[in-house]
């Protein structure tokens, strides 16, 4: 998608204020009294955790304690796990799956009967109504084979999300009960041959019929999965529309379309790197003629349902990622215990237990992430997650894609044998960091929602010092004087009122001091970038990175604390993961914040883009070669 579409940026006061875009990428309204100085009166609301962040607020109470489930709920869900684990090891052949480029019909039957199609569709339309948590627990199951994986996704966490989130109660009875079966089979057409990441740029068409009863849909859509298999679609495709003023534009609007309604036209099989089995595919609609009454939501609020679509299911990449590299720790750490080089075992080198522990640490933040993040959704309302969210899948979407590197390094040549599974989970893993939005794309969501929220609080206070309000003034001044300097940081996290178990004291110290660093870097980066920030991908990118690491910090601590207080087994072993993890962090944390201060030495991003800008204004490698000569 655009970062246009995402963010609307407007005249700047004194230090470049970021205006509040009519809709963010999550879909939601922004309403006048949050533009008004009224607002930083007088609201009350518990703003999202990760976005307070990049004013120095960590919001305890939506972090801490961790998100625990009922016994009921434990009950419930070890119920669905036993047979789908059991299913996945002895009914899927994972190895033919990637050989043939085809999931067998017995095994989607399987799937199907285990209610797997349907897993978070309501009971009442025939799904098992599970919540976010649970969905993440059988999601570490599922991703064990990668083509299954991406296969349920498409159809339940954005073929079908659409009716799920936005359709009214006459769509959802017409389409979930088959789609929570999978007697029909979803998927979700947004991409087209000119617009990837640029969704707002989609150039399909809806053309209402003569007679106000049609929409005739024409345009090609590309990398659809289950674009072969699909009976259901979810098609974005432009419409005109006219606005209050009487003016016609054209905008986006989102179609539910059955194959049976004709034109609709599959291509052949992508050839694939990676998850092989899971069909993917072009579909092209010709004339496809659908009733008016199959817009999901409103005509022209298309954008929105697609951008609350994607929003809703990425913080399961975390667990599905933990499922993944815990299966590689089990298969990896037999062979280093047995293979002998040296007289040793490999599991005796220091550098292949690095390996090892790179693995598990990566595991427990990323589990650690998604399961504070689901617990979030499911409290009651509609937290609005997003940003958690994206944040779990470009975290768990790297850091699968180096463990799963390790894992085959450990076996060495071995590894890179089709005997082993350690190749196909390396391909596998692969499109992770480019589908539900690539990295690059999140990384500037994540920065610039949260540098516009700071935006909006920063412009409020200054209009209410230029109003007189002194005591916002003497709050402004005094963090200044604080930063000025040095200060003793103290968020509330330890000490006798504190969320942290002692053991974890220096880590939520080292948390607390990043926290106060960062809002302060991201208060002079909007004075000295003002609405220009949308164009220094660098600058952004080192933020979002921040962010991440952040929220992987307060995940591990919230978790290890539970634990420790729980008194759960191996919760030592966790207090090591989290404050390895924590100090890891910090120092990356301080060496990016400090590439982000002005003139800064550590920074290189001016050289970066010099030698990025002779190399593609050539489109070639411009050295000479080592071995020529002047003669």
């Amino acid at each position: 998608m655009s970062l246009n579409g995402l963010f609307r940026f407007s005249k700047s006061v004194k230090f470049g204020r970021l205006l509040s875009p009519r809709i963010s990428q999550s879909g939601n309204e922004v309403t006048p009294y949050l533009q008004s100085e009224r607002f930083f009166r007088t609201h009350t609301r518990k703003l999202a955790y990760a976005k307070d962040l990049f004013l120095g607020k960590v919001n305890k109470n939506e972090v801490f304690p961790y998100p625990e489930v009922s016994r009921e709920e434990l009950d419930e869900i070890n119920q669905f796990v036993s047979p789908v684990e059991k299913f996945f090891n002895e009914d899927v052949d994972s190895k033919r799956i990637d050989h043939e480029a085809k999931i067998p019909p017995e095994t989607l039957n399987g799937l199907k009967e285990l209610g797997l199609f349907g897993i978070q569709v309501p009971e009442e339309y025939g799904g098992l109504g599970l919540s976010n948590t649970m969905y993440a627990r059988l999601g570490e199951i599922i991703s064990l084979d990668g083509s299954i994986a991406v296969t349920l996704a498409a159809h339940q966490a954005i073929g079908l999300k659409g009716i799920l989130i936005a359709g009214n109660e006459e769509q959802k009875a017409k389409y979930l009960p088959k789609l929570a079966t999978g007697e029909y089979v979803a998927a979700f057409c947004l991409t087209e041959p000119g617009s990837g990441s640029d969704a707002a740029s989609i150039q399909t068409r809806a053309t209402l019929t003569e007679d106000g009863k049609h929409y005739l849909i024409n345009g090609s859509k590309i990398w659809i999965s289950n674009g072969g298999l699909a009976d259901i679609f979810t098609v974005f495709a432009r419409t005109e529309v006219v606005d209050k003023d009487g003016q016609k534009k054209d905008k986006i609007s989102a179609f539910i379309v059955e194959r049976a309604f004709g034109g609709v036209i599959s291509g052949q099989p992508e050839d694939k790197l990676g998850i092989r089995g899971s069909n993917t595919c072009e579909v092209v609609f010709d004339n496809t003629k659908v009733p008016v009454e199959n817009v999901i939501g409103e005509v022209g609020g298309g954008f929105k349902v697609a951008m609350n679509i994607l929003n809703s299911g990425r913080f399961s990449m975390g667990s599905a990622g933990a499922g993944m590299i815990k299966k590689l720790i089990e298969l990896t750490s037999e062979y280093a215990g047995t293979r002998k080089q040296f007289n040793k075992s490999l599991s005796e080198f220091g550098m292949v237990q690095e390996k090892f522990a790179v693995m598990a640490q990566n595991a427990f933040v990323m589990e650690s992430m998604a399961y504070l993040t689901a617990g979030m959704m499911d409290r009651p309302g509609v937290p609005d997650c997003s940003l958690e969210a994206a944040m779990v899948k470009v975290f768990s979407s790297e850091g699968g894609w180096v463990c799963v590197s390790e894992a085959l390094q450990v076996l060495g040549g071995l590894g890179y044998t089709k005997n082993f599974p350690y190749e196909r989970y390396l391909r596998d893993c692969r499109i992770l960091l480019i589908f539900e939005g690539t990295n690059e794309i999140l990384r500037m969501y994540i920065a610039l929602t949260g540098m516009q929220h700071a935006g909006k609080i920063l412009t409020g206070k200054i209009k209410e010092m230029k109003k007189g309000n002194i005591g916002v003034a003497l709050e402004m001044f005094g963090k200044k004087l604080r930063d000025s300097v040095g200060r003793k940081v103290d968020l509330g996290l330890t000490g006798k009122d504190g969320v942290v178990h002692p053991s974890l004291t220096d880590s939520a110290k080292k948390f607390e001091e990043n926290v106060c660093v960062f809002s302060s870097t991201v208060e002079s980066l909007l004075y000295r970038y003002g609405k220009t920030i949308v164009d220094e991908q660098l600058v952004l990118k080192k933020v979002a990175d921040v962010l991440i690491n952040l929220y992987a910090m307060t995940a591990v601590l919230s978790r290890a604390s539970r634990s420790i207080s729980i008194g759960l087994r191996n919760h030592d072993h966790e207090v090591l993961l989290a404050n390895t993890f924590c100090s890891d962090a910090y120092f990356k944390n301080n060496y990016w914040m400090t590439q982000l201060q002005r003139n800064s030495p550590e920074n290189n991003d001016e050289s970066i883009k010099k030698i990025a800008k002779e190399v593609l204004s050539q489109r070639a490698y411009i050295c000479s070669h080592p071995l020529e000569r002047t003669y």
